[in-house]
């Protein structure tokens, strides 16, 4: 059984509420409902921006370049929108929904939205962003309503009321981001800033009531409002951004404070199996602090850890390669040996085969082994057990052919 199709959206509307939250999968009828809302929203809003695209000419120069810069990021936005949206209606598959694809849709609407764009998602006033479809979705009202407000486009500009109630609404989605801002000076402003935008709003309903003509009174307080909440999403997703990265990082610290205790148990193994052994520190991960809240601090930080790791890669490697030689020379000895068991030597070769063994032998048993002597040895006791099972050229038994010249006469 399915839903009732979803109506158009009327000019002026926002984007459909997502169903569920990250984590829990989403019905195959949430998914129908919400994904009809939302194409329909989808091109309403690509509508919109045409609209103010086309109204563009006819403004002054300086304010053309004002709005084209900020419709190029409502585009933007209404891109990587409309792709996760195909990918939505691709994973719905018109209503085959099983679980693996419940839990992907879940997070398709709610997971981050910039991995299936090419394009950054960012605002002029702030850097890239990590935002979810939702909170993209929102962005794109406010952008768009700020556009249509500076291009002189709002949707029903000739009904007052109409425009209030969008305004309205907006408010009360931008006093619900407020309650998500960290108490603090932040939120302070924000909220200074939100109960002056509620004094306008109330002056502008109580001039409207009285027949007056509120129409250049509601398009800056449109774009205020839009601005307000527009800054208060930005200013959650950064957040989000940082608490995640703060978990990255303190996953990092745990994943190198482990390795650095097992290399320092190489080291010690080094130390006691060879000399020379090389001598290099091994950084204590710990010794950095705990992890920094400012996002500033927290990109500093970072650096810190990555020259630790840097360390601590360059420590491994070497005090690995100290054991690798170690083991490099015993194997070859014990190679050479089998060798050398398996030919039938001549007395004098086996005797000098036996002693260089004996040698190698001492050598090797000491701890710590001294490397660069059995190596030497080693090297000179393969040298010789090569050239003692070395197939002979001649036997000396048949006589040498001495050249002659033409003449007869021995060369």
């Amino acid at each position: 059984m399915t839903a009732a199709a979803a109506p158009h959206p009327e000019p002026g509307t926002v984007a459909p509420t997502a169903p569920g939250r990250l984590g829990v999968p989403v019905q195959a009828h949430e998914a129908q409902t919400y994904l009809g809302l939302l194409r329909d929203w989808v091109a309403q809003r690509r509508a919109d921006l045409g609209e103010v695209d086309r109204a563009v000419l006819g403004l002054t120069p300086a304010e053309q370049v004002a709005i084209t810069t900020d419709l190029t990021v409502a585009l933007t936005f209404w891109k990587a929108v409309s792709d996760r949206l195909t990918l939505l209606e691709t994973t719905f598959d018109g209503g085959r929904v099983g679980p693996v694809e419940a839990e992907r849709l879940s997070t398709l609407i709610h997971g981050r939205l910039d991995s299936n764009t090419t394009e950054h998602l960012s605002l002029p006033s702030s850097g890239s962003l990590a935002v979810s479809l939702p909170e993209a979705c929102r962005l794109l009202d406010s952008l768009t309503r700020t556009l249509q407000a500076r291009a002189s486009l709002a949707p029903g500009a000739a009904e007052a009321s109409q425009r209030i109630t969008v305004v309205r609404a907006g408010i009360e989605r931008t006093r619900d981001q407020l309650a998500l801002v960290p108490a603090g000076v932040q939120r302070d402003a924000a909220s200074e800033q939100l109960a002056r935008l509620d004094r306008r709003m109330t002056d502008l309903v109580e001039r409207a009531r009285r027949g007056a003509d509120v129409g250049g009174v509601i398009g800056p307080l449109e774009i205020d409002v839009a601005v307000l909440e527009r800054d208060l999403i930005v200013a959650a997703a950064e957040r989000a951004s940082a608490a995640r990265s703060r978990v990255r990082t303190q996953q990092q610290i745990e994943e190198l404070d482990a390795r650095a205790a097992a290399i320092r148990k190489l080291e010690r193994a080094c130390l006691e199996a060879i000399t020379p052994a090389p001598h290099l520190a091994v950084p204590n991960v710990r010794a950095l602090g705990p992890v920094p809240q400012a996002p500033a601090e927290l990109a500093a930080y970072r650096g810190r850890l990555e020259r630790v790791a840097r360390a601590l890669d360059l420590a491994h490697e070497t005090y690995a390669a100290g054991l690798a030689e170690r083991d490099e020379v015993v194997g070859l000895v014990g190679a050479v040996s089998a060798m050398a068991a398996a030919t039938a030597l001549t007395p004098e070769a086996a005797g000098d085969v036996a002693e260089l063994r004996a040698r190698l032998d001492e050598t090797l048993a000491a701890r710590p082994l001294p490397l660069t002597r059995a190596r030497a040895l080693a090297a000179a006791f393969s040298a010789y057990v090569d050239a003692a099972t070395r197939p002979q050229t001649r036997t000396g038994g048949s006589p040498r052919t001495v050249p002659t010249t033409a003449q007869g006469r021995p060369s």
